[in-house]
């Protein structure tokens, strides 16, 4: 039976949760600045978060999913994008959703001595931008009943920045050990659409999942994997990744019946690299 979908900040993630229900004969709208952005066959709804009072009237929706995507570290463009336009548009919305699917990050966890964490960790922020990520949560579990998705590190088609500075010849600082936890953008996507399926199906959810491919390694194991499949020297060490140091299990991801395609760093960066080293023998 055909649902209807609205996406808050459809950018790339959004995008591809859209195209794949789109194929599974759902309506979904996408709510974004640049509408000529977004993918074949969603219904465009532009607004600007920044301007969040010219808000166009919304749809009756069945489901709502919040996958929007802070572009910069300033603070109140975080409270904008987390907590202010989030609360404007689900107060905006005719009627309650059924139920939202928040893309949220694993960044609210404080821990920093490379436990492990799950869902049953203590989700303390210790920074104002993590404060604001879990503020941003609560805005829909007020709203709605809301399964939350708290994602590690993404990374896939289009992200290449980890790869540009390594073709730099830099990679990240071998001591202290500082563990990455990633998840591919595809499975990210599948995941999210794996919920709402069992949502649809009236399954049980649980209120929160850890999304990560449950693999974490230490960030200077990976960069200098990638130096080497990219036939990089790596002259020069520093540090690379931001955030806490800590080790993502997907315990309740697993448990949903939901297997990433990209299990681990060199699964998923294995096509990142065959497409980033073909673009840089076009450049030069």
């Amino acid at each position: 039976m055909s649902k209807r979908f609205l996406i808050i900040g459809c950018g790339d993630l959004g995008n591809t949760i859209a195209t794949k229900l789109i194929s599974q004969q759902h309506k979904v709208y996408g709510l974004r600045r640049n509408i000529d952005q977004l993918s074949e066959g969603v219904q465009p709804i532009a607004c600007d978060f920044y301007e969040i009072e010219n808000l166009p009237p919304l749809p009756e929706v069945d489901y709502v999913i919040f996958s929007a995507a802070a572009k910069s570290r300033d603070i109140e463009h975080y409270r904008q994008i987390y907590v202010d336009a989030p609360a404007a548009i689900l107060k905006a919305l005719p009627t309650a959703p059924i139920r939202s699917f928040v893309v949220s990050s694993t960044g609210v966890y404080a821990q920093n001595r490379g436990e492990w964490i799950d869902e049953f960790s203590a989700a303390e922020p210790n920074t104002a931008h993590s404060v604001l990520l879990l503020e941003g949560e609560s805005q829909f579990k007020q709203r709605s009943a809301c399964t939350l998705i708290r994602s590690s590190g993404i990374y896939g088609p289009g992200r290449t920045h980890l790869l540009k500075r390594i073709l730099s010849g830099t990679i990240a600082l071998e001591t202290p050990t500082h563990f990455s936890n990633r998840i591919h953008s595809d499975d990210l996507a599948d995941f999210v659409v794996h919920l709402i399926g069992k949502a649809i199906d009236q399954q049980p959810l649980k209120e929160l999942y850890l999304a990560s491919d449950g693999h974490p390694a230490p960030i200077h194991e990976i960069t200098k994997w990638l130096a080497e499949q990219l036939g990089v020297a790596a002259h020069h060490q520093e540090p690379i990744q931001r955030g806490g140091n800590k080790r993502i299990a997907n315990r309740a991801m697993r448990e949903s019946g939901f297997v990433c395609r990209y299990q681990d760093y060199k699964a998923g960066f294995a096509p990142l690299l065959d497409d980033f080293k073909s673009q840089q023998r076009q450049i030069t």
